[in-house]
């Protein structure tokens, strides 16, 4: 389809600078053709009217677990290991794929209300979450969470297939792509880690970990192998294929130098970590050492949301207070790591409106209270959006929500299907 967006403002960025300005849009086969102009002729199937609206490039979440949806707002005021272990887990264990399928879907549900267009899921059932993006018209890096303490293991050799099993049956799907995803290093042996590693190389694989997230977690690297987790991963050869590392919340000036050197890129994830109190990512120091931040949400079972603009708030905001520094991260930091920064973490051709890239887009209405008097829009956006000002929402040149309906997902029967699971796993 053919689209035009027509005089809307826009947010036209690179990762130096942004303008916001009243243009056209030309969309065609799901790339951005044109701004301002098309050269040549250009047939609009669909145009869209952009009065007192803004397209911004659509935001993208670099770290959640889709099918845990299921497991909002159950087990809330924990500590970690309590909340993980004793809570969730044991109720994973409860979960059939047809389950993860229908909570992977009100993810996607929601991330698309909220102007998501892409996310990179962690998760433990085999085609489900794959089945959910593409069912929802929705961009996704999917990686399958593995586990295991050696290769010779009949578990985790199962899941490592699992993983490559999917990456070989969804890999021709345009809006797929794939990791693979040793969950922790607290969950996975040296040996396992080093066959992902080399699974890695062979099927030329970036790899996706929660790293430095709690100080339990680091305190026991530094007991076992006399190093920091990112100290250990990089003594591994971890980090050679690419890496989008979630949290990095208790990291040492050495693991900076590591982060930075070996091109990784964090996922930062502030409202996960504050709600189970595993404290605040240095962010400051990451941007000062340039370090590429992308955001995440983490799952709906430890944020509560998978609203990205709530993210992106709360990094603004607490690293001012922390910092006491007003100046520190600023509203187009934390944008560019919502669009730009996701993006090249991801390695996927979006996170701009951009001539030649692809035609990822949400649009606000800004006819709201919490959006006006337009003043600051970037700022509006940091600071002031919550989300419920994404009207419509475009993926790969599909419209897949038009006036806050979507086109692909019937969310009556979603929420129906997920209040039958809550019953079961309560």
């Amino acid at each position: 389809m053919n689209i035009k967006l027509e005089n809307i403002l826009a947010v036209i960025s690179d990762e130096r600078e942004y303008e916001i300005e009243e243009t056209d849009i030309f969309i065609k086969d799901g790339i951005i053709q044109g701004i301002g102009k098309f050269d040549g002729e250009f047939k609009a199937d669909k145009i869209v009217d952009g009065k007192d609206k803004l397209a911004v490039p659509g935001l993208i979440n670099c770290h959640t677990h889709t099918y845990m949806s299921v497991f909002r707002n159950i087990a809330d005021d924990l500590s970690f290991d309590d909340w993980l272990f004793k809570n969730i887990m044991p109720r994973e264990d409860k979960l059939s794929n047809e389950d993860a399928y229908w909570g992977a879907l009100l993810a996607c549900v929601e991330m698309i209300k909220t102007g998501t267009t892409c996310f990179l899921d962690m998760h433990m059932f085999k085609n489900q979450t794959a089945r959910a993006a593409v069912d929802s018209g929705m961009r996704a890096v999917i990686s399958r969470g593995l586990s295991g303490e050696n290769r010779n293991d009949e578990g985790s050799v199962r899941r490592i297939n699992e993983a490559l099993e999917e990456f070989d049956e969804w890999k021709d799907k345009e809006k797929l792509s794939f990791m693979l995803a040793p969950h922790a290093i607290y969950t996975c042996g040296t040996d396992y880690i080093e066959f992902i590693i080399d699974k890695a190389k062979e099927y030329n694989l970036p790899l996706h970990t929660h790293l430095s997230e709690t100080r339990y977690e680091v305190s026991e690297a530094k007991k076992n192998y006399n190093m920091t987790p990112v100290q250990y991963l990089d003594s591994l050869g971890f980090f050679e294929t690419g890496t989008v590392a979630a949290h990095c919340v208790h990291l040492e000036d050495i693991d900076f130098d590591i982060l930075k050197e070996k091109n990784v890129s964090v996922a930062l994830n502030p409202i996960s970590n504050m709600k189970l109190g595993n404290g605040f990512a240095p962010v400051c120091k990451m941007i000062d050492k340039g370090i590429n931040i992308c955001m995440g949400t983490d799952s709906a079972a430890s944020n509560n949301s998978l609203n990205l603009f709530s993210d992106m708030n709360h990094t603004a905001l607490i690293h001012k207070g922390l910092n006491e520094n007003a100046q520190a991260v600023n509203a187009f930091e934390v944008f560019k790591a919502a669009t730009i920064n996701g993006a090249k973490a991801l390695k996927i051709n979006s996170g701009q409106i951009k001539v030649g890239k692809a035609a990822d887009i949400a649009i606000l209405d800004l006819n709201c209270p919490q959006m006006r008097p337009k003043n600051n829009i970037m700022a509006a956006l940091s600071y002031s959006a919550n989300g419920s000002e994404v009207d419509t929402v475009i993926i790969g040149g599909d419209i897949v929500m038009e006036n806050r309906k979507l086109s692909y997902i019937d969310e009556k029967e979603v929420y129906d299907k997920v209040e039958k699971i809550a019953e079961k796993i309560k």
